[in-house]
């Protein structure tokens, strides 16, 4: 069989190469405080996206840094008792799944939001105040600060544990029965939403982003949604005189390093022929879950559509109705 990375045997023991800072538990407990005491001024607006016996509405919340974010909501018109939830996230560069998107959960009973991240593809703002150049992409944005608060993907996934929350706070909503997914960055932000936020069901992340950085640099794949790698180092530190320095920092935001804390049932889609996300990468995350978990392996594909997994996901979700 062709192979892009490490044998699968190795793959399900690998632990992961990129350091992990000393107080990175401090750091996300703090982090996690700040998220609670946000006064999340909730506001819903009717969207003009209409199908009969779904109510579809915009959701915008206050999120870190005092900035506006932004999902897609819908849930069926007529509720008998309380309701599943989902929260959906999208692929980098991205914006939330649309409305119609959402309907099918909705019309099997479902509360679902979807995520707009911000900065990228939405309508969710962003205010980022880091000192110093963000080079190429969100993986750097944050990087030069020395505070690693400013790190851009550390209130992004303050935001995605933040709209769990409140998903799971609606009189609709059965807090126990919410489920996260997405693919890539949504991959990654569907463990992240898992581990900030415990009370999550299920996950299901394909192909999941943000893992393990050390190991992609040195695989030469810190290209396409990595290259911010590649070009920070090449122009901030060419001989990679701090690169412990700059991978440690990283380490705050390296979602195998979160996976610990999830508690909810993890189910996993991978491609071993993944040069975008690569499957090592995905393992260091996925082998560090102490919760049930399962990982559903496509040996020829990659970062792709992966025949039947969706499928698989929406069976595991109809168990929760």
């Amino acid at each position: 069989m062709p192979m892009l990375d490490m044998p699968l045997s190795q793959l399900k023991e690998y632990q992961g190469i990129n350091p992990r800072p000393v107080d990175f538990d401090t750091f996300w407990d703090e982090s996690l405080a700040e998220m609670k005491a946000i006064d999340s001024q909730i506001e819903w607006i009717d969207a003009d996206f209409k199908a009969p016996g779904v109510i579809c509405q915009h959701l915008y919340f206050t999120g870190a840094g005092n900035v506006r974010i932004h999902a897609n909501f819908a849930r069926p018109e007529k509720i008998s008792g309380k309701c599943p939830g989902i929260v959906w996230f999208h692929g980098y560069t991205g914006a939330a799944p649309s409305f119609l998107s959402l309907l099918p959960y909705a019309y099997a009973g479902f509360c679902i939001a979807s995520l707009d991240v911000r900065g990228q593809g939405g309508e969710s703002q962003d205010s980022s105040s880091e000192y110093g150049p963000t080079v190429y992409g969100h993986i750097v944005n944050g990087l030069h600060d020395p505070d690693p608060r400013k790190l851009f993907f550390r209130n992004v996934f303050l935001d995605a544990a933040q709209l769990a929350g409140i998903v799971m706070g609606m009189d609709e909503v059965d807090e126990k029965r919410v489920a996260a997914m997405g693919g890539s960055q949504g991959g990654a932000l569907t463990l992240v939403c898992a581990a900030l936020e415990p009370r999550i069901a299920l996950a299901a992340p394909q192909y999941p982003w943000l893992c393990d950085y050390k190991r992609v640099w040195e695989m030469d794949q810190a290209c396409n949604a990595y290259q911010g790698l590649k070009d920070y180092f090449r122009r901030f530190d060419p001989r990679h005189e701090r690169e412990e320095e700059i991978f440690t920092k990283l380490g705050y935001i390296d979602v195998q390093y979160l996976a610990p804390r999830i508690r909810g049932k993890v189910y996993m889609g991978t491609g071993l022929m993944d040069n975008i996300c690569p499957p090592s990468s995905q393992f260091a995350a996925f082998n560090r879950i102490t919760s049930e978990k399962e990982v559903e392996i496509y040996p020829d594909f990659g970062h792709e559509w992966l025949p039947g997994f969706d499928e698989h996901v929406h069976q595991m979700l109809m168990k929760m109705l």
